[in-house]
């Protein structure tokens, strides 16, 4: 597989900078103005794209209160039913073509992540850049076979998968023909504890399955994405709300906009650090050598007088004789007289 794919106008690829995502989800309150200042929020923190959710409460679920569709998991939305939920939390469709112009005016991508087929539809009409199939949608294998006939690139969460459960999302991907596929680490708990982030999985995703991989994040902070980074993450997408205090279904756990510019500006200081597999030094490193240590006569040292532990010794700085020559010269002796603090060179030495 090209492990380069594109998204839009940018490229997520193993020598490329990690693509930064901003989960709008529910953190517009169904306010069609905060929508828009949260993708301007997106854009001032260094983000590269902006997700989506395109369902309705209809086609995600059934308006019924009967004990299968009440939340009771112990989560943050525990003590409502999941039509209720939804219906506080979706992203009105009208309102995504809109938010799209405005990301991409911006100089952002935006997609989205669809739930049903008439979504697929809905983002192909758009002609969305990319597809991201939610943690909970990852067994609904009608869906995936949908996305994937549409030669976009597919986003995989994995927060309640089963290795069987990727294996087989990425079978279908294959049989479609779409091999453009990302798989992000991701931890389904809403925020997630930090014990249960598990991101050495990334790596290993990316040995496993060939794939580019990253990072879907519910906890708490930037650590944990900026971690990521370091074990080969090249997508890492975080919630992203103006303020936690303005609530919502999933501002308890979402970013607000200067942390989110906090973990953007760390993942790009981490990105610098991690360079490449080199041993070469730079000419600052280079130069850092004259601080390193060598042979020095410490002692004054007359002509013919012996080479001792007394009046050699390995100093710095490092303008003398190598110190792996330091037992070798010892017991020799001094071809002329040698002043203390002489870097020691082969032509003192008889």
């Amino acid at each position: 597989m090209d492990k380069r794919i594109k998204i839009g106008s940018r490229y997520v690829g193993e020598e490329e900078r990690t693509f930064i995502v901003a989960e709008v989800s529910a953190n517009h309150l169904q306010d069609y103005s905060r929508a828009e200042a949260i993708i301007r929020a997106a854009k001032e923190a260094g983000a590269d794209a902006v997700k989506l959710q395109t369902y309705t409460p209809d086609t995600i679920t059934l308006d019924c209160d009967n004990d299968y569709f009440q939340i009771t998991q112990g989560t943050i939305w525990d003590g409502t039913t999941l039509h209720k939920l939804y219906e506080e939390a979706y992203t009105p469709w009208e309102w995504q073509p809109k938010l799209m112009e405005l990301a991409n005016g911006l100089g952002m991508e935006c997609f989205s992540s669809p739930f049903d087929a008439t979504a697929v539809d809905f983002m192909q009409e758009m002609d969305m850049p990319a597809y991201k199939v939610a943690s909970f949608e990852i067994n609904d294998i009608p869906l995936i076979r949908k996305i994937a006939r549409t030669g976009k690139p597919v986003i995989f969460a994995t927060g309640i998968a089963y290795l069987e459960d990727i294996e087989r999302a990425l079978k279908v991907c294959k049989e479609e023909g779409n091999e453009q596929v990302i798989l992000l680490k991701c931890t389904s708990t809403y925020p997630s504890p930090y014990e249960d982030m598990n991101l050495k999985v990334i790596p290993n995703m990316a040995e496993v399955f060939g794939c580019l991989t990253g990072l879907s994040d519910h906890s708490m902070g930037c650590a944990v994405a900026v971690a990521s980074v370091a074990l080969g993450a090249k997508m890492v997408e975080k919630h992203l709300t103006l303020s936690r205090e303005d609530g919502g279904p999933d501002g308890a756990f979402s970013m607000e906009p200067a942390e989110f510019r906090r973990m953007t500006e760390q993942i790009r200081i981490v990105e610098k650090a991690l360079g490449r597999v080199t041993y070469e030094l730079t000419e600052k490193q280079k130069r850092s050598r004259e601080d390193g240590r060598s042979l020095f006569v410490v002692k004054d040292i007359r002509e013919g007088e012996l080479f001792t532990e007394e009046n050699v010794r390995s100093i710095r700085p490092a303008f003398g004789m190598h110190t792996m020559y330091y037992e070798e010269i010892l017991g020799k002796r001094a071809r002329e007289d040698i002043g203390r603090g002489t870097p020691l060179e082969w032509k003192y030495i008889l």
